[in-house]
């Protein structure tokens, strides 16, 4: 069992920067795909950044946020980033953490992951 909790999300205006925070706890050894997804309302959820905390360091991202967010991570801290730099409208909706115990393929769809977090709103505006 994987815990989730994100925090870090707000509003801001078109342009400017978020960093989310993901911390985890419980089983998070075999559980170390972690993502982050968004769903906008009436929209469904979408991954936007994912990676295995404990290999190489390679990341993936949604072409609609490539160059402008960033996933990272403080692995003593269980803790996953999601920096989110030049934010347009368009990004706003409710953003998840979440978990999965691998990551050997499709690491943005949902289905893939077992455990998620409550979110954490993000809202921008023109």
């Amino acid at each position: 069992q994987v815990t989730l909790v994100e925090s870090g999300g707000g509003s801001v205006q078109a342009g400017g920067s978020l960093r989310l925070s993901c911390v985890a706890s419980g089983d998070t050894y075999k559980n170390n795909c972690r993502g982050w997804f968004r769903q906008a309302p009436g929209r469904e959820r979408e991954g936007v950044a994912a990676f295995w905390t404990g290999g190489p360091g390679t990341t993936y991202y949604a072409d609609s946020v490539k160059g402008r967010f960033t996933i990272s991570q403080d692995k003593p801290q269980n803790t996953v980033y999601l920096q989110m730099n030049s934010l347009q409208p368009e990004d706003t909706a409710m953003y998840y953490c979440a978990a999965a115990p691998s990551c050997v393929e499709s690491l943005l769809a949902v289905g893939r992951y077992n455990y998620w977090g409550q979110g954490t709103q993000v809202t921008v505006s023109s």
